[in-house]
């Protein structure tokens, strides 16, 4: 297969981003398909498909944070390192942090898979769950469980394929496993009879697929980093810069598997399993209009990564505004979209009267800041691809953490269940704006210092 590279060190820094962010923002629909599909599927079983789909929610915030050890050592960690070190022509240390980074994935999906299939049941009720829907929660995660190592392979090798230019076949990559899955799962759920077991089934075998096509693809001739075992071998102050800078990525999906956690908990005590079977919907929601503004700024941390270690300031700094124009235009159609058709958006999981119609003034709540998630995404993804784990670090705790599982917990006593969803608008416009401001005040002037500099050596 012939391959184009993307030179994020030429050309019109809008075109880098786009060649870069537009597969991967396809790729992250695509990716998103996996779990979406399953909940589709499910949502519409005949009978118990409300129920099971209240059990596969439970499975949120362990599915994300076992994907968020693919941003600790991909996406947010191992990936920009190696993109720096490309920049700096340093392709040895480029091709050590890949290998680094592949290592310790196999490792933490092992400890991962072995931790679930041991704690799974006080797991799942510590998540929320009861007598009626922890028997399909338990039959998803056990399943889903035995995959971790092809989950995180897959989705943390991902980045360096993007990191190296090669956003199409990044793309490629999740293509494959998820168009495998929309064929497998209506396969194994209605003609085998399988339910919710058939949907994780096809979810770990379509990951297993996209592993093999990512590891065939980094072993072979046309990247100009390869995957070699002699660079797996772990070093400490290499591992340590690795997990420095992911565990702003991880601590995103951590707390995400927080906050789901907190808001399952408190929509259970405050509306009973119905809720909880919207917190589910509401999630979905956000994780597929979430992508778009997502993949932007995956796809300019790379551009801006290479550049800032090739010493440009002026390409980093672009690139890093550009991401926030785009996230503003698309974050701004996704709110227009949810306010103006809330049915129709819940009536794609579930077909639940009494669900809909607690589904659509939630809706509306919880995605009521969405627009402010544009200076998030780039204050935080312009931190993580210069490398500054600990104010990235620290918008993550911010937002998540410190506004709203506080909230989440407060609200409902004032407004109801209502309460729950309205922790997100306020975390969005408050950690929003906080992280964008502090990341202008502290990383432009370097910027402008860096293009000083180039000045000067170049007379």
């Amino acid at each position: 297969m012939k391959v184009h590279q993307i030179d994020y060190s030429t050309g019109s820094v809008t075109s880098c981003i786009l060649r870069t962010s537009i597969p991967m923002i396809m790729a992250e629909l695509v990716n998103l398909l996996y779990n979406m599909v399953d909940r589709i599927y499910i949502g519409h079983m005949p009978g118990d498909g409300s129920v099971a789909l209240t059990g596969l929610g439970l499975c949120f915030p362990i599915i994300s944070l076992i994907s968020a050890f693919a941003r600790l050592f991909g996406f947010n960690g191992g990936a920009p390192l190696c993109a720096m070190a490309r920049g700096r022509g340093d392709l040895d240390e480029a091709s050590k942090v890949m290998g680094n980074s592949f290592f310790l994935s196999v490792i933490t999906g092992a400890i991962t898979m072995m931790i679930v299939l041991i704690f799974h049941r006080p797991i799942l009720y510590l998540f929320g769950a009861s007598d009626v829907t922890y028997s399909y929660a338990r039959d998803y995660l056990v399943i889903y469980a035995l995959g971790s190592i092809p989950v995180l392979v897959t989705l943390s090798m991902n980045a360096f394929i993007n990191s190296q230019g090669f956003a199409t076949v990044g793309m490629i990559t999740v293509l494959i496993g998820a168009v495998l899955n929309i064929i497998l799962d209506p396969i194994l759920i209605f003609v085998f009879h399988l339910g919710v077991k058939g949907a994780a089934i096809a979810t770990v075998t379509s990951q297993l697929v996209s592993m093999i096509f990512v590891i065939n693809f980094l072993t072979g001739k046309q990247v100009e980093l390869k995957l070699k075992i002699s660079d797996m071998a772990l070093e400490k102050k290499r591992c340590l810069r690795i997990i420095g800078l992911g565990t702003s990525g991880f601590t995103m999906g951590a707390t995400n598997s927080l906050v789901q956690l907190v808001c399952n908990k408190c929509a259970f005590i405050w509306g009973g399993d119905i809720y909880v079977g919207v917190m589910t919907i509401l999630n979905s929601v956000r994780e597929v209009f979430g992508t778009p503004v997502n993949g932007i700024g995956s796809g300019s941390s790379p551009v801006m990564s290479f550049n800032y270690g090739a010493r440009n300031g002026e390409r980093t700094r672009k690139a890093s505004d550009l991401t926030l124009v785009l996230c503003l235009i698309v974050s701004m159609v996704v709110w227009i979209l949810v306010f103006a058709a809330p049915h129709w958006v819940s009536m794609l999981f579930t077909q639940d009267e009494a669900m809909i119609e607690a589904a659509v003034p939630a809706l509306r709540i919880y995605f009521f800041g969405f627009i402010f998630m544009a200076f998030q995404t780039s204050g935080q993804q312009t931190l993580v691809a210069l490398g500054k784990a600990k104010q990235a670090v620290f918008f993550s705790l911010f937002r998540k953490v410190i506004i709203v599982v506080p909230l989440t917990i407060i609200l409902p006593h004032f407004f109801g269940i209502h309460g729950v969803m309205l922790a997100e608008p306020i975390s969005n416009i408050v950690g929003g704006l906080t992280s964008y401001t502090v990341m202008r005040l502290t990383v432009m002037p370097e910027l402008r210092k860096m293009d000083e500099e180039r000045l000067h050596s170049a007379v």
